[in-house]
Formats: C-alpha cells, structure tokens, sequence
C-alpha cells in the first residue's frame, strides 16, 4: 500500500523511517533531515520508504509541498501514479504482478489552532477528496488541553460536513454491519489527534517514544495522551486492505474509465489512411 503525507511545511511534520510500529510522526520542520534547510517551494519533494508491518509491506510516500497552489501538484502526482499503473496494465507483455505505486492513502495534517478550519485546508481536502483517499489529523495537539482537543476534533467534523467534504472510511451498500460500525467508530475519531517525538523517555522504568515537558511527560503510544495508536492500526489493521480496495474500485476506476474514453474518442477522430492519402 502507499501512502502519502500531506502537510503545511511550519506545521514540520513527516514520518520518521523506522518501521511504524516503533516511531511516529516526528518534527523535521519541513525537512527529510534535521540539519537540511527549510524548503519552500510547490513542487513536490517524495520521499519513499518500505516498513513491514505484520508481515505486510507498505510503501510510505512523503511528500511536502508549500501551501500555494498545493493542490495541483499533490493532484499531479497521485494521477501520475494512477497513469503509470495504467500504462503498465494496458501493455500486451504485461507482468504477472504490477508494482502498485498508487496513492491509497493521503494524510491530511490539521494546524491545532482550536478554532475552524482554514480556507485553504476546506479547498485542499475537497479537491484531494476527489482523487484519493483522504484522513485528516490535528498535528501537535499536545498544544492543546484534552477539551481543548475534542471541542477542535468537534469542529472540525461539523465543517467538513458543512463543506460536503467525503473523506474516508465510505459506507457502501455491501456492506456487513460489523463494518459500517467500525468506520462510524472511525469517523467519531477522525481527525486524529496525534503527537510527535524523536526521542524516547523513561515511563515507570520502561523505555518509551514520548516528550518531556515541565508538566510531566506525553507517552505518544498511550491512547489517553495521543491517537497515534488508532491512527496506526486504522492504517495497518483494521482498514489497510479497504483503503487498497477503495482506491482501485473508486479513484482509480474513474481515471481508468476517463483515461480509455479519451483514447477511444482520439482514435474515431483519427482520419483513416487512405482518406489522410486522397
């Protein structure tokens, strides 16, 4: 599975390169490295990296972008990915197993302002939505009190359902009713709020991934201090197969069936060659 990472370059966050059962989000303020300069810039800069996770592997494409137009090139890279496969679908020699490099998940992150939404975060999500399987998540919401956190987590769901933004899980008709429980689970967790550190911390003499504050100490894989947990087994567990299910069915179906009628319609407008010949 792929899986793309979308964030504002002051909100410096990305995916640390271990395997994700271990790490987390961690600051890298708009970088691939802590030494390397702040980039601003709207083309994309992917960075790609294979973790195993139950003896699945999933391919991490983290991608930064400024906030500028970001859409278009963010749109132009999944598409990209979707026109690839395609090509390598469409070849007469094809391989038995296509490399799938497409995008099946975008990780939208959420400045934790504790207000609304920006514009541009409604109009980004609307139009990635569209193409991908959108989740969004609040970064830093250490920044935040808990009530702080839930009344942010609040409004945040009440706009994207003013705005008619359709993110993922999806409910279909087929539905069990064990599933649609589990994705309305998800959707009262979603966006998940997530904390970010490089470094691990002493908790009742274990070793843990968290930060040290003069308040105490934030355990980043402990449930009542950060979603990071959810959102890790949303993503490797219980929806890693349905989010690669959803990708092929729903968004790459579409751009296969745009992408073959405009190649039909080219080749009927072609003129034949004895009439280009007379």
């Amino acid at each position: 599975m792929s899986e793309e990472i979308r964030a504002q370059s002051y909100v410096g966050l990305t995916l640390s390169h271990s395997s994700i059962e271990h790490k987390l989000l961690k600051r890298a303020g708009g970088r691939f490295s802590s030494d390397e300069p702040v980039r601003q810039t709207t083309e994309i800069q992917a960075d790609s990296h294979v973790i195993v996770e139950n003896g699945v592997k999933l391919r991490l494409n983290i991608d930064q972008v400024n906030n500028e137009g970001c859409w278009d090139p963010i749109i132009k890279y999944i598409k990209d990915q979707h026109s690839a496969y395609l090509r390598k679908e469409l070849t007469a020699m094809r391989d038995r197993y296509i490399q799938d490099t497409r995008i099946h998940c975008c990780l939208y992150f959420i400045s934790p302002t504790g207000h609304n939404l920006r514009p541009i975060d409604v109009i980004v999500m609307k139009k990635l939505s569209e193409v991908v399987n959108v989740v969004p998540v609040i970064a830093k919401a250490d920044s935040l009190t808990l009530e702080e956190r839930e009344n942010f987590k609040s409004k945040i769901r009440e706009e994207l359902i003013y705005h008619n933004i359709r993110l993922y899980p999806f409910d279909t008709d087929e539905d069990e009713e064990e599933e649609v429980q589990l994705n309305e689970t998800i959707r009262e967790v979603i966006p998940f709020a997530v904390v970010g550190s490089e470094n691990n911390v002493i908790i009742d003499g274990k070793s843990v991934r968290g930060r040290k504050t003069r308040w105490g100490v934030v355990n980043v894989e402990d449930p009542n201090h950060c979603e990071f947990v959810h959102l890790r087994n949303f993503l490797t567990r219980t929806h890693l197969q349905d989010l690669i299910e959803t990708t092929a069915q729903i968004h790459y179906e579409a751009f296969r069936s745009k992408q073959l009628l405009a190649l039909k319609e080219g080749v009927n407008q072609r003129p034949a060659a004895g009439n280009a010949q007379q």
